[in-house]
């Protein structure tokens, strides 16, 4: 499939083009499923639109756990299909669709009773690994084992002798969240779609009591659009309520926020060959291998305070570091924490005060004709979740649509990257680039590494690593503002790269370079260029701030203190 760059100009196009016919299907919400609804849609022949109000993946769809898995506590809660489902798009994900963007990582599972317990979860676990065989495809990772203490403890050695007597050890699949949201957003571009970031809804348009398409506004330049579109649907995400409101309808359905945060430390904090799966008083606990970090989570908490930026107060913190260090030979202290984020879920709202027992599974409706609503449901299962609002939107076409295809089409970057796979030495020596970096670089872009390098070729300081987040390439950066829709400063430091989490100084040293390096293809002036420095600095400040506050309510007002980033003027 012919690659397209999401740059500047295919922003201004996409929005002209928006404005200049009636679509098919106009999707709300860049997050996976919104993505993923776009990608279905146009993937069917469809006139497509997608606009998101801030970056790709800004909410929810970057502040996951990072992992593809069926969700073995659902066995115990007895929801085998949503299990099954999840395994099943596992196996797609690893092996068809995204082999550059999702691989196979190993969890131990601490042992911590004798006889039963054993018994009790390796019956759990060999079921878990039966569903993913029985959905149809091949797992896609290797088969569980039981592990002795000693077995275990040469597997994770930083675990406290007296913490387990024995564990299981299993696989599950990992994906970085951003970069796979964006990468289908520019997928579903590559097959027709007209993509916006930066364009609000700020209303919804009816005729007939008919919803008919959406009033848009550019946040960038103020400008306000009208889009016409047979159909819309509203893939935002714990936002589901409120833009369903615009539509002058009560829902048929709501969703509530479920926070969850995230600790990274260090790799070497914890000496390990494999995650960890904890049981809690309330839920799981993991601790994800993550290049040269760990990512510690998560937590399960009601949010019903600012849903753009969740806040990660002192409490949430101290639970997670407690609740690791029951099991770890060397604690982990707060100056471990090299990053923390925190997401809000959007679970279906039941009987239940407990957001733990809330359902993971989604709907779609339509609460008034030409509006589809989608809501819930896992970052795994996002392609069934597109299918099934694309479904309904078709419904209301009065056309012959073909059914979905999205379980074979590869998003970019996954055609030809096992061959490339086996040439790292070939492209490091045609790039004059190490090894190493060709390594990083196939399991960030696939095939598409030739574009990312190409520019080497006038400006080997391209080659560079970033002298504030040496984890990255010049070049990535300003491929981020070239080919990935990044418009911000945020945008690449927390999203195109994780750098705001994987470094003790939040991205602070790198925020000066990766602006320079972008400005010119962004258009930015040299007072724009300061802005976003200092909306970035501004930030991690309130970030931090809010991470010492002792509750919620506080740690949110503190978030607050740092605005959104400057549109450009």
């Amino acid at each position: 499939m012919r690659s397209v760059a999401l740059s500047p100009e295919a922003r201004s196009r996409a929005l002209a083009d928006l404005a200049s016919g009636e679509l098919d299907v106009l999707v709300v919400g860049g997050g996976v499923v919104g993505a993923g609804s776009a990608l279905d849609a146009a993937t069917r022949g469809l006139r497509v639109g997608l606009v998101e109000a801030r970056d790709f993946a800004a909410g929810t769809s970057s502040r996951s756990s990072k992992l593809i898995h069926g969700g073995l506590r659902y066995l115990e809660m007895l929801d085998f299909r949503l299990v099954a489902e999840a395994l099943q798009e596992r196996g797609l994900l690893i092996q068809t669709l995204a082999p550059h963007l999702v691989r196979p990582v190993p969890f131990v599972y601490p042992l911590k009773h004798r006889g039963w317990e054993r018994f009790y979860a390796g019956a759990g676990v060999a079921l878990y690994d039966t569903l993913g065989l029985l959905s149809g495809r091949s797992r896609g990772v290797p088969h569980h084992r039981h592990l002795t203490r000693r077995g275990a403890r040469r597997v994770v050695p930083s675990l406290r002798k007296d913490a387990l007597v024995g564990a299981l050890e299993y696989y599950d699949a990992q994906v970085d969240d951003a970069r796979h949201t964006m990468m289908v957003a520019r997928t579903a571009a590559a097959y027709g779609a007209h993509v916006a970031t930066r364009a609000r809804v700020v209303g919804l348009m009816k005729e007939s009591g008919r919803v008919v398409g959406a009033e848009v506004q550019d946040l960038e330049t103020g400008e306000r659009i009208e889009v016409r579109a047979k159909q819309v649907i509203n893939a935002t995400g714990v936002w589901t309520d409120e833009t369903q409101s615009l539509a002058g309808e009560r829902g048929q359905f709501h969703v509530r926020a479920s926070k969850g945060i995230h600790l990274v430390v260090p790799r070497d904090r914890i000496r390990s060959e494999a995650g960890l799966i904890l049981r809690t008083e309330k839920s799981v606990l993991f601790v994800i291998p993550w290049g040269r970090h760990w990512i510690i989570g998560t937590t399960d908490t009601d949010w019903d305070l600012d849903r753009a930026h969740p806040a990660a107060s002192a409490a949430d913190i101290d639970y997670l570091l407690q609740h690791v260090n029951a099991v770890l030979e060397q604690p982990l202290t707060h100056e471990d924490v090299e990053g923390v984020y925190a997401g809000l879920r959007p679970l279906l709202a039941g009987e239940s005060d407990s957001t733990s027992k809330l359902s993971r599974e989604h709907a779609v409706a339509t609460p008034v004709p030409g509006l589809v609503v989608v809501a819930g449901g896992k970052y795994t299962t996002y392609r069934v979740m597109a299918k099934d609002a694309v479904d309904a939107a078709v419904h209301g076409l009065d056309a012959r649509v073909p059914a979905s295809v999205t379980e074979n089409i590869p998003l970019l970057g996954a055609e030809g990257w096992e061959a490339l796979k086996n040439s790292v030495n070939v492209l490091a020596d045609r790039y004059g680039v190490h090894a190493a970096w060709i390594e990083h670089l196939l399991g960030r872009y696939g095939s598409l590494i030739d574009e990312v390098l190409e520019p080497l070729r006038d400006d080997p300081s391209l080659g560079e690593p970033l002298k504030g987040a040496p984890d990255y390439l010049r070049a990535e950066i300003l491929y981020a503002a070239t080919h990935e829709g990044a418009r911000h400063l945020d945008d690449i430091l927390t999203r195109r790269t994780r750098t705001s989490i994987e470094t003790f100084d939040r991205g602070l040293g790198a925020a000066e370079e990766v602006a320079a390096l972008v400005a010119p293809v962004l258009g930015w002036s040299s007072e724009q260029q300061a802005k976003e420095v200092e909306h970035y600095q501004g930030r991690v400040a309130a970030e931090r701030e809010s991470q010492r506050m002792p509750d919620d309510a506080t740690a949110d007002s503190a978030r607050m203190g740092a605005p959104d980033v400057v549109p450009v003027q």
